[in-house]
């Protein structure tokens, strides 16, 4: 059976989790790191220590063939790819071929879109000069998520949208990668938001990369296990509102 480690500062991973199970069966070991919440406004320096630490913890607590860090704040702002562990990025290639306009939104957290990880993995991507890319801090969305609010007031969750995505109706964007894993649970509000912008996610690419490195060592079932470093029962209330009735358990870090 193998075992897969998957974390982010909350919900963020839940939307990762979803993409591998639908493609191949494993051992997940989900571990939101909610006492570090958020990732989207901490430095470099400080993303570092948590993450290095959180990789160790999980190391030796579970010992897992694959560590999945489901955020693309530290995924943008540290050098973490390696054979064990799997980053998340922004899906600009997926983006590139389907805009029509050659507008493309990066929607993410503050501390990546300020980053100098992201101005790189954009020029990496090789845009040629007829192509625009927009980077919007989607900071105040990810709140949206980890407060519950998406499942409580969609009301005020298309208010704060509508206000912090001005910007889309001011250029001809047609393509947006959600590019924090929280966002993809707001994805339904912002289709209907701006029912004309493609929203990408890089859920279905993250998958595909796990598949491919344990295709041969699949488990008979999927299996589930949750932890989080913030507040068990708040944490167990916001699953449950989702459909999840898994067991939450502490771990400290």
């Amino acid at each position: 059976m193998v075992k897969i480690a998957v974390f982010d500062s909350g919900l963020g991973s839940l939307s990762i989790i979803k993409e591998i199970q639908k493609i191949t069966k494993s051992e997940i070991i989900y571990f939101a790191d909610q006492k570090n919440y958020p990732y989207g406004k901490k430095s470099k320096a400080q993303l570092n220590t948590i993450i290095q630490k959180t990789i160790k913890l999980l190391e030796k607590e579970f010992a897992p063939e694959i560590i999945v860090v489901a955020s693309n704040t530290p995924s943008l702002m540290l050098d973490l790819s390696t054979q064990k562990i799997i980053d998340v990025k922004p899906p600009l290639e997926i983006a590139k071929k389907i805009t029509k306009t050659k507008q493309i939104g990066i929607l993410a957290t503050k501390s990546a879109i300020n980053s100098k990880g992201l101005s790189e993995y954009i020029r990496k991507n090789n845009f040629s000069k007829s192509f625009k890319i927009f980077k919007i801090n989607g900071s105040n969305l990810v709140d949206l998520v980890e407060s519950g609010k998406f499942l409580t007031n969609k009301k005020y969750c298309r208010k704060i949208i509508k206000k912090d995505l001005e910007i889309l109706s001011q250029q001809s964007i047609d393509t947006i990668t959600l590019s924090s894993t929280h966002l993809i649970f707001l994805k339904s509000l912002l289709k209907k938001e701006f029912p004309k912008i493609k929203f990408v996610d890089p859920g279905k690419m993250v998958a595909q990369k796990i598949f491919l490195k344990i295709k041969n060592k699949e488990s008979k079932r999927n299996s589930l296990k949750i932890l989080t470093s913030g507040n068990v029962n708040d944490f167990q209330i916001k699953l449950n509102k989702l459909g999840i009735t898994n067991k939450v358990n502490f771990l400290s870090t």
